[in-house]
């Protein structure tokens, strides 16, 4: 008490219709800010300076990398500030990258794993009741932090130690690239190679907010592919395309048929995807249907979120019929990355 009312309380003001609160600094002679934002409203977020940022249910975020790299990290610079990555597993997606970035002798991170049982809060019987409950490969997530194959995914065939490639293809007869158009939500364009096995490689994405149709326009002539394939749900914006000169092939939205194309190429170790397409790859590993409890989704559709650079990967691979397309011999690139 005596303390307190020589250096005043720790919070000197909040602001509860913008979550921010002002405390006293450690040593009481300045004064730090506090603010709480959602991730839904992470672009309210650019521009600012923090020093230090925590995020929980990483692996819950979606479009995560874009939000990071695009919004979060530039906020840090001045300071050269920190951050900590909180989360339960959600399959091998994103946050299941960033556990791993020490493990590449990064010198800038350090991962660390904890279990229900660490927690002094949570009760031994709780755990154990909940461990008889629950499905194996549920509880070993929820209560264990250990990273699962989500469940009911569409693309299970997707595997990172058989489909990811580090180096460039070669022998390449075309590129092309698949759009799905955004604003307030991603625009999300891949380029997609074909080589002389009648193979396909995805080498690049470009995962952007807020992109007028004039800068999506800029970015695919910088590409100069052979064809476009685009969301055709957008007339206007294909038709000013193709004003410009580029090259804008007609698009099935079968989603169904679009997915059997896909999940056929992987299959059949003709679809590969380069590391670098950080958006797509988490993308893969968390698309997925609707969890029905003791039936069958019976219209097969996946839940509509995750799914812009799935949508272009759909949209450029089924119009061509290309799963379709018969190969002597299936081969796979010896160009491999290894995650683990």
């Amino acid at each position: 008490e005596r303390v307190k009312k020589q250096l005043g309380p720790v919070i000197v003001k909040t602001n509860e219709q913008r979550l921010d609160i002002i405390t006293r600094t450690q040593d009481r002679k300045g004064t730090s800010k506090i603010v709480l934002r959602g991730w839904e409203s992470i672009q309210s977020l650019r521009g600012q300076e923090y020093d230090f940022i925590v995020m929980d249910e990483v692996a819950h975020m979606r479009n995560f990398w874009i939000g990071w790299e695009e919004v979060l990290r530039p906020t840090l610079r001045v300071s050269r500030g920190g951050v900590l990555f909180i989360s339960t597993p959600q399959g091998y997606n994103h946050f299941f990258d960033l556990y791993n970035e020490d493990k590449k002798n990064n010198k800038d991170w350090k991962s660390f794993h904890f279990t229900a049982y660490d927690n002094p809060f949570i009760a031994r019987a709780e755990i154990e009741a909940a461990k008889k409950d629950m499905a194996s490969d549920r509880f070993t997530q929820e209560y264990m932090g250990s990273f699962q194959k989500a469940e009911g995914l569409v693309y299970p065939e997707f595997q990172r130690f058989d489909h990811m490639i580090t180096t460039e293809p070669k022998n390449i007869t075309e590129t092309f690239l698949g759009i799905d158009f955004g604003y307030t939500n991603p625009t999300a364009i891949l380029t997609i190679k074909k080589d002389l096995e009648g193979r396909f490689f995805v080498v690049d994405e470009w995962y952007k907010w807020g992109k007028t149709n004039a800068e999506v326009i800029e970015y695919c002539k910088s590409v100069k592919p052979n064809s476009l394939y685009p969301d055709p749900a957008e007339p206007d914006r294909i038709k000013e395309m193709r004003q410009h000169g580029l090259y804008v092939k007609e698009v099935s939205k079968d989603i169904a048929s679009g997915i059997d194309n896909v999940r056929e190429l992987f299959k059949s170790g003709r679809l590969f995807i380069h590391e670098r397409c950080l958006n797509l790859i988490g993308e893969l590993e968390s698309y997925a249907y609707p969890e029905k409890r003791g039936e069958r989704n019976a219209d097969e559709k996946p839940i509509k979120e995750n799914d812009h650079a799935m949508d272009a990967l759909r949209y450029a691979l089924i119009s061509q019929g290309m799963a379709k397309m018969k190969i002597r011999k299936p081969h796979i690139p010896t160009h491999r990355v290894y995650r683990y």
